[in-house]
């Protein structure tokens, strides 16, 4: 696993990290199971601040893709599996916006609003 980050974008940065977490589930990178690096030792080795990665591992706990539980660190939980059957369809339909001229930000948006 290999988690990305770019200090020059307007993103912020616990999102992005966050986000590089998703991305290696959807590519099936990682699976339910597989342990996070403890917050301490990536903010360490993204020399950001700790804070900032433990804000990304809330996100991802609060959207049920990752288990945080006291002495055994960050972990991708079974409700995350799903990502990975999806991925196909992911690419599919952002390619498919992207043809169309629809922008990220306006796709991301109608799938929020997309009733199910």
């Amino acid at each position: 696993m290999l988690i990305k980050i770019d200090v020059e974008s307007s993103r912020p940065l616990f999102e992005q990290v966050a986000s590089s977490v998703r991305t290696d589930i959807v590519a099936g990178r990682l699976a339910p199971g597989h342990r996070l690096p403890s917050a301490r030792e990536l903010a360490e080795a993204l020399e950001i601040n700790l804070h900032t990665v433990l804000r990304a591992y809330q996100q991802l706990r609060d959207e049920g893709l990752v288990d945080l539980r006291r002495g055994r660190g960050a972990v991708i939980s079974a409700s995350a599996a799903p990502l990975a059957e999806l991925s196909h369809d992911i690419i599919a339909l952002v390619s498919r916006a992207a043809g169309l001229g629809i922008s990220p930000t306006t796709l991301a948006a109608l799938i929020k609003e997309t009733p199910v």
